[in-house]
């Protein structure tokens, strides 16, 4: 990890913070969710959210790899909900925890964040789409007003501050 005395790059702190950002929404899209929710199908086209939510995880590793200079894609198949989101927070984590180490980005903050953090971004967006589709909606926030913190990217979020 970075020492107190050693400033952080501003990328990768912009980064970090987006992690954060994204396992708030996340977590939020998946909290709550009855357990059937996994393997709902919406239409004959579409993924369910557990293959969703496997997807987000596998964009995931794959930014780490990309980090780490390994890149390799996995497409891994999807696990009851508890399963997928402790995955998800899991993966996070060990992205920002590489994020905030000194090890070196092998691949650029704008490379990975167009690519696997922007699209793990959408596709939380469509699990919380399905959510109301599937009869367990999720609540509009005021996610300005949210309470994230850089390095808080497991399950335990702070409660909504705003919620209508």
């Amino acid at each position: 990890m970075t020492s107190p005395s050693t400033p952080q790059d501003p990328q990768r702190t912009l980064l970090r913070h987006t992690l954060a950002t994204l396992a708030y929404r996340g977590g939020k899209a998946l909290r709550d969710a009855p357990e059937s929710f996994a393997t709902f199908k919406a239409s004959a086209h579409t993924r369910t959210p557990g293959q969703i939510l496997a997807h987000i995880s596998d964009l995931l590793e794959w930014s780490l790899t990309q980090f780490s200079g390994k890149e390799a894609w996995h497409d891994s198949p999807p696990l009851d909900w508890h399963a997928g989101s402790e995955r998800f927070f899991t993966t996070l984590a060990k992205v920002d925890n590489y994020l905030g180490s000194d090890a070196p980005l092998s691949s650029s903050a704008e490379r990975v964040f167009q690519g696997a953090i922007a699209d793990a971004f959408t596709h939380v967006g469509q699990i919380s789409l399905l959510r109301g589709l599937a009869g367990c909606p999720v609540k509009a926030e005021n996610y300005h007003k949210a309470d994230i913190a850089i390095g808080r990217v497991g399950a335990d979020q702070s409660p909504p501050r705003r919620e209508f």
